[in-house]
Protein backbone atom coordinates (compact mmCIF):
# COMPACT_ATOMS: atom_id res chain seq x y z
CA UNK A 1 0.00 0.00 0.00
CA UNK A 2 1.25 3.25 -0.81
CA UNK A 3 1.81 6.21 1.38
CA UNK A 4 2.18 10.34 1.26
CA UNK A 5 0.70 13.39 0.61
CA UNK A 6 -3.14 13.40 -0.60
CA UNK A 7 -3.50 14.36 -4.05
CA UNK A 8 -4.53 18.00 -4.73
CA UNK A 9 -7.28 18.81 -6.92
CA UNK A 10 -5.30 19.60 -9.72
CA UNK A 11 -3.88 16.10 -9.76
CA UNK A 12 -7.07 14.86 -9.32
CA UNK A 13 -8.49 16.41 -12.33
CA UNK A 14 -4.81 15.55 -14.58
CA UNK A 15 -5.44 12.21 -13.45
CA UNK A 16 -9.17 12.03 -14.47
CA UNK A 17 -8.16 13.80 -17.81
CA UNK A 18 -5.40 10.88 -18.46
CA UNK A 19 -7.63 8.36 -17.44
CA UNK A 20 -10.35 9.72 -20.31
CA UNK A 21 -7.75 9.57 -23.34
CA UNK A 22 -6.39 6.11 -22.07
CA UNK A 23 -10.06 4.71 -21.77
CA UNK A 24 -10.95 6.48 -25.33
CA UNK A 25 -8.03 4.86 -26.99
CA UNK A 26 -8.93 1.48 -25.65
CA UNK A 27 -12.68 1.59 -26.97
CA UNK A 28 -11.56 3.28 -30.34
CA UNK A 29 -9.26 0.49 -30.92
CA UNK A 30 -11.42 -2.27 -29.38
CA UNK A 31 -13.91 -0.91 -31.86
CA UNK A 32 -11.68 -1.76 -35.02
CA UNK A 33 -10.27 -4.26 -34.02
CA UNK A 34 -12.91 -6.83 -35.89
CA UNK A 35 -10.78 -5.85 -39.29
CA UNK A 36 -7.61 -7.64 -38.13
CA UNK A 37 -9.53 -10.77 -36.87
CA UNK A 38 -11.31 -10.98 -39.90
CA UNK A 39 -8.07 -11.00 -41.66
CA UNK A 40 -6.93 -14.28 -39.27
CA UNK A 41 -10.48 -16.10 -39.84
CA UNK A 42 -8.71 -19.10 -41.85
CA UNK A 43 -6.66 -20.43 -38.86
CA UNK A 44 -9.71 -20.80 -36.41
CA UNK A 45 -10.49 -18.80 -33.14
CA UNK A 46 -8.19 -21.13 -30.68
CA UNK A 47 -5.83 -20.89 -32.79
CA UNK A 48 -5.87 -16.66 -33.13
CA UNK A 49 -6.23 -16.78 -29.20
CA UNK A 50 -2.73 -18.85 -28.54
CA UNK A 51 -0.64 -16.86 -30.57
CA UNK A 52 -2.39 -13.87 -28.90
CA UNK A 53 -1.23 -14.98 -25.60
CA UNK A 54 2.51 -15.82 -27.13
CA UNK A 55 3.28 -12.98 -29.41
CA UNK A 56 2.04 -10.46 -26.16
CA UNK A 57 4.32 -12.22 -23.82
CA UNK A 58 7.28 -11.01 -26.28
CA UNK A 59 6.19 -7.86 -26.65
CA UNK A 60 5.44 -7.19 -22.79
CA UNK A 61 8.98 -8.15 -22.36
CA UNK A 62 10.09 -5.50 -24.09
CA UNK A 63 8.02 -3.09 -22.38
CA UNK A 64 9.72 -3.89 -19.58
CA UNK A 65 13.02 -3.61 -20.25
CA UNK A 66 12.40 -0.55 -22.20
CA UNK A 67 10.41 0.75 -19.07
CA UNK A 68 12.71 -0.93 -16.61
CA UNK A 69 10.21 -2.93 -14.64
CA UNK A 70 11.66 -6.15 -14.91
CA UNK A 71 12.21 -5.47 -10.21
CA UNK A 72 8.12 -4.38 -10.24
CA UNK A 73 7.07 -7.32 -12.18
CA UNK A 74 9.57 -9.80 -9.70
CA UNK A 75 8.47 -8.16 -6.68
CA UNK A 76 4.07 -8.80 -8.02
CA UNK A 77 5.02 -12.70 -8.76
CA UNK A 78 6.49 -13.09 -5.64
CA UNK A 79 2.44 -12.00 -3.75
CA UNK A 80 1.04 -15.01 -3.89
CA UNK A 81 -2.20 -12.62 -3.23
CA UNK A 82 -1.42 -11.32 -6.37
CA UNK A 83 -0.93 -14.34 -8.60
CA UNK A 84 -4.14 -15.87 -7.28
CA UNK A 85 -6.51 -12.92 -8.58
CA UNK A 86 -4.08 -12.36 -11.57
CA UNK A 87 -5.11 -16.34 -12.40
CA UNK A 88 -8.76 -15.64 -12.24
CA UNK A 89 -8.45 -12.12 -14.30
CA UNK A 90 -6.36 -14.60 -16.96
CA UNK A 91 -9.10 -16.88 -16.86
CA UNK A 92 -11.81 -14.07 -17.82
CA UNK A 93 -9.90 -12.34 -20.38
CA UNK A 94 -8.98 -15.67 -22.20
CA UNK A 95 -12.89 -16.51 -21.63
CA UNK A 96 -13.11 -13.25 -23.44
CA UNK A 97 -10.81 -13.32 -26.26
CA UNK A 98 -11.72 -16.78 -27.16
CA UNK A 99 -15.64 -15.33 -27.39
CA UNK A 100 -14.68 -12.40 -29.03
CA UNK A 101 -12.52 -14.02 -31.85
CA UNK A 102 -15.09 -16.86 -32.23
CA UNK A 103 -18.30 -13.99 -32.79
CA UNK A 104 -15.98 -12.07 -35.76
CA UNK A 105 -14.78 -15.22 -37.47
CA UNK A 106 -18.37 -16.62 -37.41
CA UNK A 107 -19.92 -13.31 -38.74
CA UNK A 108 -21.61 -12.09 -35.28
CA UNK A 109 -20.06 -8.79 -35.21
CA UNK A 110 -23.23 -7.84 -34.24
CA UNK A 111 -23.72 -10.04 -31.47
CA UNK A 112 -20.43 -9.07 -30.26
CA UNK A 113 -21.21 -5.56 -30.59
CA UNK A 114 -24.21 -6.31 -28.06
CA UNK A 115 -22.30 -8.06 -25.73
CA UNK A 116 -20.19 -4.63 -25.31
CA UNK A 117 -23.26 -2.18 -24.97
CA UNK A 118 -24.16 -4.54 -21.94
CA UNK A 119 -20.78 -4.74 -20.69
CA UNK A 120 -20.88 -0.65 -19.36
CA UNK A 121 -24.40 -1.59 -17.52
CA UNK A 122 -22.93 -4.71 -16.29
CA UNK A 123 -19.96 -2.36 -15.19
CA UNK A 124 -21.98 0.46 -13.86
CA UNK A 125 -24.07 -2.04 -11.40
CA UNK A 126 -21.00 -3.58 -10.50
CA UNK A 127 -19.39 -0.74 -9.11
CA UNK A 128 -22.97 0.36 -7.60
CA UNK A 129 -23.25 -3.02 -5.77
CA UNK A 130 -19.68 -3.93 -4.86
CA UNK A 131 -17.80 -0.70 -4.59
CA UNK A 132 -20.40 1.43 -3.20
CA UNK A 133 -20.14 3.92 -5.60
CA UNK A 134 -23.09 6.77 -6.09
CA UNK A 135 -24.86 7.08 -8.95
CA UNK A 136 -27.59 10.50 -9.41
CA UNK A 137 -31.21 10.45 -10.38
CA UNK A 138 -30.11 11.79 -13.80
CA UNK A 139 -27.69 9.17 -13.75
CA UNK A 140 -29.82 6.50 -13.01
CA UNK A 141 -32.27 7.62 -15.26
CA UNK A 142 -29.49 6.92 -18.03
CA UNK A 143 -28.84 3.71 -17.07
CA UNK A 144 -32.53 3.00 -17.58
CA UNK A 145 -32.53 3.98 -21.12
CA UNK A 146 -29.85 1.82 -21.79
CA UNK A 147 -30.51 -0.57 -20.20
CA UNK A 148 -33.87 -0.44 -22.18
CA UNK A 149 -31.90 -0.07 -25.63
CA UNK A 150 -29.94 -3.25 -24.82
CA UNK A 151 -33.30 -5.26 -23.47
CA UNK A 152 -34.58 -3.92 -27.03
CA UNK A 153 -31.85 -5.61 -29.17
CA UNK A 154 -31.66 -8.72 -27.17
CA UNK A 155 -35.36 -8.96 -28.00
CA UNK A 156 -34.04 -9.07 -32.13
CA UNK A 157 -30.69 -11.20 -31.02
CA UNK A 158 -31.78 -14.33 -28.43
CA UNK A 159 -30.20 -16.74 -30.89
CA UNK A 160 -26.53 -15.32 -30.03
CA UNK A 161 -27.24 -14.15 -26.78
CA UNK A 162 -24.95 -16.63 -25.56
CA UNK A 163 -21.87 -14.66 -26.90
CA UNK A 164 -23.31 -10.98 -25.85
CA UNK A 165 -23.93 -12.42 -22.20
CA UNK A 166 -20.65 -14.53 -22.08
CA UNK A 167 -18.68 -11.30 -23.26
CA UNK A 168 -20.27 -8.49 -20.71
CA UNK A 169 -19.78 -10.90 -18.12
CA UNK A 170 -16.63 -12.17 -18.35
CA UNK A 171 -15.57 -8.50 -19.15
CA UNK A 172 -17.09 -6.46 -16.40
CA UNK A 173 -15.41 -8.99 -14.13
CA UNK A 174 -11.80 -8.98 -15.53
CA UNK A 175 -12.25 -5.21 -15.09
CA UNK A 176 -13.37 -5.04 -11.44
CA UNK A 177 -10.89 -7.31 -10.48
CA UNK A 178 -8.08 -5.60 -11.96
CA UNK A 179 -9.78 -2.79 -11.01
CA UNK A 180 -9.00 -3.62 -7.33
CA UNK A 181 -6.00 -5.76 -7.69
CA UNK A 182 -2.67 -3.70 -6.01
CA UNK A 183 -0.46 -4.27 -8.95
CA UNK A 184 -0.14 -1.59 -12.00
CA UNK A 185 -0.75 -2.09 -15.43
CA UNK A 186 2.14 -3.33 -17.75
CA UNK A 187 3.32 -6.52 -14.51
CA UNK A 188 -0.72 -7.27 -14.24
CA UNK A 189 -0.87 -7.96 -17.83
CA UNK A 190 2.45 -9.48 -17.94
CA UNK A 191 1.84 -12.02 -15.21
CA UNK A 192 -1.46 -12.55 -17.05
CA UNK A 193 0.01 -13.79 -20.14
CA UNK A 194 2.64 -15.63 -18.22
CA UNK A 195 0.05 -17.64 -16.83
CA UNK A 196 -1.81 -18.36 -20.23
CA UNK A 197 1.35 -18.64 -22.47
CA UNK A 198 2.32 -22.40 -21.02
CA UNK A 199 -1.56 -23.25 -22.27
CA UNK A 200 -1.24 -21.13 -25.51
CA UNK A 201 2.22 -22.98 -26.45
CA UNK A 202 0.75 -26.81 -25.66
CA UNK A 203 -2.46 -26.11 -27.49
CA UNK A 204 -0.38 -24.97 -30.46
CA UNK A 205 2.19 -27.99 -30.18
CA UNK A 206 -1.17 -30.29 -30.14
CA UNK A 207 -2.38 -28.23 -33.63
CA UNK A 208 0.89 -28.74 -35.14
CA UNK A 209 1.18 -32.72 -34.21
CA UNK A 210 -2.51 -33.22 -35.93
CA UNK A 211 -1.18 -31.26 -39.06
CA UNK A 212 -2.95 -27.95 -38.27
CA UNK A 213 0.31 -25.50 -38.27
CA UNK A 214 -0.83 -22.21 -39.08
CA UNK A 215 2.12 -20.11 -38.26
CA UNK A 216 4.96 -20.58 -41.30
CA UNK A 217 2.92 -21.25 -44.29
CA UNK A 218 1.87 -18.23 -45.78
CA UNK A 219 4.22 -14.93 -45.01
CA UNK A 220 1.18 -12.45 -44.87
CA UNK A 221 -0.46 -14.49 -42.63
CA UNK A 222 2.59 -14.80 -40.01
CA UNK A 223 2.89 -10.93 -40.41
CA UNK A 224 -0.56 -10.78 -39.05
CA UNK A 225 -0.07 -13.35 -36.66
CA UNK A 226 3.11 -11.92 -34.86
CA UNK A 227 0.97 -8.50 -35.06
CA UNK A 228 -1.24 -10.40 -33.00
CA UNK A 229 0.91 -9.54 -29.69
CA UNK A 230 0.59 -5.67 -29.77
CA UNK A 231 -3.59 -5.75 -30.97
CA UNK A 232 -3.59 -7.48 -28.13
CA UNK A 233 -1.75 -5.72 -25.52
CA UNK A 234 -2.21 -2.48 -25.99
CA UNK A 235 -5.59 -2.04 -25.46
CA UNK A 236 -5.38 -3.80 -22.48
CA UNK A 237 -2.50 -2.28 -21.06
CA UNK A 238 -4.91 0.95 -22.25
CA UNK A 239 -7.44 0.30 -20.36
CA UNK A 240 -5.83 -0.74 -17.29
CA UNK A 241 -4.40 2.57 -16.68
CA UNK A 242 -7.96 4.35 -17.22
CA UNK A 243 -9.09 1.91 -14.46
CA UNK A 244 -6.77 2.63 -11.91
CA UNK A 245 -7.91 6.55 -12.37
CA UNK A 246 -11.47 6.88 -13.22
CA UNK A 247 -14.72 5.35 -11.41
CA UNK A 248 -15.78 2.50 -12.31
CA UNK A 249 -19.02 3.94 -13.24
CA UNK A 250 -17.51 6.72 -16.03
CA UNK A 251 -15.25 3.90 -17.21
CA UNK A 252 -18.76 1.74 -18.09
CA UNK A 253 -20.07 4.73 -20.05
CA UNK A 254 -16.90 4.94 -21.73
CA UNK A 255 -17.24 1.53 -23.15
CA UNK A 256 -20.26 2.66 -25.79
CA UNK A 257 -17.56 3.88 -27.77
CA UNK A 258 -16.06 0.40 -28.92
CA UNK A 259 -19.51 -1.47 -29.61
CA UNK A 260 -21.18 1.56 -31.52
CA UNK A 261 -18.05 1.51 -34.22
CA UNK A 262 -18.68 -2.69 -34.10
CA UNK A 263 -22.34 -2.16 -35.02
CA UNK A 264 -20.94 0.51 -37.34
CA UNK A 265 -19.12 -2.34 -39.03
CA UNK A 266 -21.33 -4.99 -38.82
CA UNK A 267 -23.66 -3.05 -41.26
CA UNK A 268 -21.18 -0.86 -43.46
CA UNK A 269 -18.92 -3.42 -44.07
CA UNK A 270 -19.96 -6.64 -43.09
CA UNK A 271 -23.35 -6.68 -44.25
CA UNK A 272 -25.29 -8.11 -41.65
CA UNK A 273 -28.90 -7.14 -41.19
CA UNK A 274 -30.18 -4.17 -39.34
CA UNK A 275 -33.52 -4.62 -37.80
CA UNK A 276 -35.71 -2.06 -36.05
CA UNK A 277 -34.52 -2.98 -32.84
CA UNK A 278 -30.59 -2.07 -33.48
CA UNK A 279 -32.07 1.26 -34.26
CA UNK A 280 -34.22 1.53 -31.37
CA UNK A 281 -31.42 0.57 -29.11
CA UNK A 282 -28.89 2.70 -30.67
CA UNK A 283 -31.12 5.52 -30.47
CA UNK A 284 -31.84 4.96 -26.20
CA UNK A 285 -28.37 4.15 -25.93
CA UNK A 286 -26.73 7.83 -26.87
CA UNK A 287 -29.59 9.37 -25.06
CA UNK A 288 -27.73 7.54 -22.05
CA UNK A 289 -24.63 8.63 -22.90
CA UNK A 290 -26.13 12.09 -23.40
CA UNK A 291 -27.70 12.42 -20.11
CA UNK A 292 -24.70 11.26 -18.76
CA UNK A 293 -22.39 13.87 -20.10
CA UNK A 294 -24.68 16.32 -18.83
CA UNK A 295 -24.60 15.28 -15.24
CA UNK A 296 -20.54 15.26 -15.57
CA UNK A 297 -21.07 18.49 -16.58
CA UNK A 298 -22.86 20.08 -13.74
CA UNK A 299 -20.88 18.11 -11.38
CA UNK A 300 -18.02 20.09 -13.02
CA UNK A 301 -19.62 23.50 -12.94
CA UNK A 302 -20.51 23.39 -9.31
CA UNK A 303 -17.31 21.78 -8.15
CA UNK A 304 -15.45 24.98 -9.89
CA UNK A 305 -17.94 27.65 -8.29
CA UNK A 306 -16.73 25.63 -5.04
CA UNK A 307 -13.46 26.54 -5.42
CA UNK A 308 -13.79 29.56 -6.61
CA UNK A 309 -16.04 30.43 -3.44
CA UNK A 310 -13.22 28.80 -1.04
CA UNK A 311 -10.80 30.86 -2.72
CA UNK A 312 -8.40 27.79 -4.33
Amino acid sequence: MRHGPMPTSAEVRESARAGILFGLGAYLWWGAIPIFFKALAEIGPTAVVAHRILWSLGLLAVVLTLWRRWSSFGAALRHPRIVGMLAVTALLISCNWLAYVWAIVHDHVMAASLGYYLNPLVNVLLGVLLLKEQLSRLQWGAVALAGAGVAVLAAGAASALWISLTLALSFSLYGLLRKITPVDAIEGLTVETLLLAPLALAWLIWLDGQGNAVFGIDPGTDALIILSGVVTATPLLLFNAAAKRLSYSVLGFLQYVSPSIQLLLAVLLYDEQVAPAHMICFALIWSALLLFAVEGFRNSRAAARERAAAGL
